[in-house]
């Protein structure tokens, strides 16, 4: 992490500032596999506090956490545990496609990150942001950008005052090959500025 530091804060400013006034960030990690995907679903587009509420919910009821046993429980069970419809589809998309065999959740950590994007956004329900956590959590990919991500997005326009996705894209093309510890320091200066902690749920 040192070098990776160390080469941001030398393509840009804004790294030194918020190291010095916040310190270096810690590096989320998360296993790999079917359960931490089922926990970024739940955490689309909601507060990873309320995601982590309804997974421990969700993880009380069922015990084991496999694909055949998701598959099977009754849409209005998990709906009971604040699972949305929407939510409950895409989890049993991605139930179904490992029990048919469609993906193969071990082999990922063997691929590129383009092919484990390639496999993974076939299944309904999970898009790019959902992959780019997965990747940069799990398979520790070095050089992801997730503008999919709202507090990325915010960050970028606050200390760059760039408002395009694509110029976000393009000034952030000199933090490569390590977009994703530039995204850990983005994240370490939203979540400090609002005195907000965030504990990942493993």
């Amino acid at each position: 992490m040192q070098h990776a530091i160390e080469y941001l804060s030398e393509k840009d400013t804004i790294f030194k500032l918020i190291i010095e006034k916040y310190g270096l960030p810690t590096i989320p990690k998360r296993p790999q596999g079917f359960e931490t995907l089922v926990l970024l679903i739940l955490e689309q587009q909601v507060s990873i506090d309320s995601a982590k509420a309804t997974f421990l919910k969700l993880r009380e009821k069922i015990k084991i956490f496999e694909p055949g046993i998701l598959r099977d429980l009754p849409d209005e069970e998990l709906r009971t545990l604040g699972v949305s419809r929407q939510k409950t589809s895409y989890i049993k998309a991605l139930s179904i496609a490992i029990l048919n065999k469609d993906i193969d959740l071990e082999s990922l950590p063997t691929k590129t990150a383009d092919q484990v994007r390639q496999e993974l956004i076939k299944i309904k329900g999970i898009g790019n942001w959902t992959i780019d956590i997965y990747l940069m959590f799990c398979l520790q990919a070095p050089d992801l950008l997730p503008l999919g991500d709202i507090a990325v997005i915010n960050t970028i326009k606050e200390l760059l005052d760039i408002h395009e996705k694509e110029a976000m894209e393009v000034h952030a093309a000199q933090w490569s090959p390590y977009r994703s510890y530039a995204t850990f320091l983005l994240w370490h200066y939203y979540l400090n500025k609002r005195n907000r902690t965030i504990v990942y749920q493993y």
